[in-house]
């Protein structure tokens, strides 16, 4: 028997390869003849630096760049030095979980601290890029990490503008003969699962702003300036679009990837099965475990255990999934790849308990040991 294990992280209690590794403890105690191979999955969210890097042999590296704020934070990213390559998720640097509620402003978050990621990765003579942009706490664009990585950004006065939102108010004229020029080496594969403009009713102030602190007025100001800000983008490099879907995507930083950097535009969690190489894995396996935190309707919308069971179904496998709880809409996942699907808690539970990490890795084992009982016992 051959088990590959590819779970999401159960975010806030166990990481992928704690999830993954507490499910291979389970099936070993079921069969102990089993052969099982563990891989870390990440859906180019939270757990995409980590997933990415420890798959392909990397190292972890911590930078101090601008916050959100324009405070210091410690940002990790990852490091493959084999392919030259840079994994990083953008709220490192400039994410929500980054503020306090009251700190959310668009207005004043900058992208900046990205841009540094980018420099420092390149300095280390990376050339290839992997980026998670989920979790941003801006709305600016994306100019402030290009300002950083040497574009400018100037007002009437030929001065940089200001971070945030606010300096796209007062952007007059972008300049590009400062840039590093590494960075024509360089290609970037961006994680985007939403396919929002960068304006309009379905732009990224509109549907992103209120949750980073946007009142009606300032989404309405910021989405008139991001207008601006593309057309003044398009005269500089003809054949961008702001129209395209994506350029929307973490406060419109998609867009500064995709018209300044050449950045490309991808499902996350495509990009992470593909540098993962997790086909390899699945195709001789008997059995393909996957699995999320919470398994629910919306699992089956581009979502880690999904893209999981679409691989492994390529080569006809099995596939069963674990989770912290799941919903009655859940079902859909049996539609797209997933066989059956098992909640792990064993007990009633207060939700803090259910997250404990000690509490999630006992009920994952005890419960893989279980299912895997049943699958020996009609196997043999």
């Amino acid at each position: 028997m051959k088990v590959t294990i590819a779970i999401d992280s159960l975010k806030g209690s166990l990481s992928s390869l704690e999830a993954g590794k507490a499910i291979g403890t389970g099936v070993k105690k079921a069969w102990p003849e089993a052969e099982v191979c563990v891989r870390p999955l990440a859906d180019g969210g939270e757990g995409t630096v980590e997933a990415v890097t420890s798959a392909m042999g990397g190292e972890m590296v911590t930078l101090r760049v601008t916050g959100p704020l324009g405070e210091p934070v410690d940002c990790v990213y990852g490091v493959i030095r084999e392919s030259r390559t840079a994994v990083l998720e953008m709220a490192g640097a400039a994410g929500l979980t980054l503020l306090k509620d009251e700190e959310r402003n668009p207005l004043k978050t900058t992208t900046y601290g990205v841009g540094e990621v980018i420099r420092d990765a390149v300095k280390r003579g990376c050339r290839h890029f992997l980026v998670g942009i989920g979790g941003s706490a801006t709305n600016d664009g994306g100019i402030g990490m290009l300002q950083a990585l040497g574009f400018g950004m100037l007002d009437k006065e030929g001065k940089q503008v200001p971070f945030g939102a606010q300096g796209l108010a007062v952007l007059e004229r972008i300049e590009d003969g400062e840039v590093m020029p590494e960075l024509r080496e360089c290609t970037f594969r961006i994680a985007c699962d939403v396919t929002n403009p960068l304006c309009g009713p379905q732009g990224c102030s509109a549907i992103y702003g209120p949750q980073k602190g946007a009142d009606a007025e300032m989404i309405a100001e910021m989405d008139t300036w991001m207008e601006a800000y593309g057309a003044l983008t398009e005269a500089k490099y003809p054949g961008m679009d702001s129209k395209t879907p994506g350029c929307g995507a973490a406060g419109g930083i998609g867009f500064a990837f995709y018209a300044f950097l050449g950045g490309v535009l991808e499902s996350g969690i495509k990009i992470v099965l593909e540098e993962t190489r997790l086909d390899d894995y699945v195709k001789d396996a008997d059995i393909v475990v996957t699995g999320e935190g919470r398994l629910d309707g919306q699992t089956v919308m581009g979502k880690a255990p999904i893209g999981v069971a679409k691989t492994a179904k390529k080569y006809g496998k099995k596939v069963i999934a674990f989770s912290g709880s799941v919903t009655k809409d859940a079902i859909a996942c049996n539609q797209e790849g997933i066989d059956a699907f098992f909640p792990i808690l064993r007990r009633i539970v207060t939700l803090e308990e259910a997250m404990d990490a000690d509490t999630a890795r006992e009920n994952m084992e005890d419960t893989s040991e279980q299912v895997f009982r049943l699958i020996r016992a009609f196997m043999e």
